[in-house]
């Protein structure tokens, strides 16, 4: 089974990538939310995680390989847990991951059923059976800031952002504002190694605004 592709991102569809890997060519969907993070990039080197499903009618004998494409691993976990919801699958929830995944999962760990059946394809019953499977596991995900875990370059790491967010929401402030503050304090590229220091930062930024 392919987990990670690496190469040169020729072209980006609206539902896939074409990655140039020495002399071949691979067809790669990618959820809405991961195609947002790859625009602008072709002609780069990426490296994708993915998963392998086969798509077609097994009773006719019509099965093709597809892959799906994701930034992180978190991204991927996130796919295959939503994918593992009854009546949901691997097709409607490529069509359905139009926002980031931290919005999804606090929409799902809220119990906020109104904000999933905004997303295409998920009606009242789907996104109710949604929340009863995953808001347990969700936290993590609506904890990603940005939409994704950092990953270094003098950058906090996902469990200091964690820690950082908990810090916040401890102090009164929401889920959405704290993630405000904390997406400010990384998009500045200031270097933050405690969460003392992002916690100086965040109340420095907002007493400049």
């Amino acid at each position: 089974m392919r987990t990670r592709i690496t190469g040169t991102l020729s072209e980006l569809g609206d539902a896939e990538a074409t990655i140039d890997v020495g002399a071949f060519a691979y067809e790669v969907y990618v959820p809405d939310f991961v195609r947002r993070q790859l625009q602008g990039r072709e002609g780069e080197e990426i490296s994708l995680r993915t998963i392998e499903y086969l798509e077609g009618n097994p009773q006719k004998g019509r099965m093709t390989p597809r892959l799906i494409g994701f930034t992180s691993d978190a991204e991927k976990q996130f796919f295959e847990l939503v994918c593992s919801v009854d009546g949901v699958g691997v097709k409607k929830t490529l069509k359905a991951m139009v926002r980031p995944v931290n919005e999804v999962a606090e929409a799902i760990v809220e119990k906020d059923s109104e904000r999933l059946t905004l997303l295409p394809g998920i009606g009242p019953a789907v996104a109710d059976r949604i929340i009863a499977k995953l808001h347990r596991k969700m936290t993590p995900y609506a904890l990603m800031v940005g939409g994704g875990m950092s990953d270094g370059g003098g950058r906090a790491d996902g469990d200091l952002l964690t820690e950082a967010m908990a810090a916040l929401t401890g102090l009164g402030h929401s889920t959405a504002d704290a993630r405000a503050k904390l997406d400010a304090v990384m998009g500045s590229g200031t270097s933050c190694e405690t969460v003392e220091e992002i916690l100086r930062e965040v109340y420095r930024q907002q007493q400049d605004s």
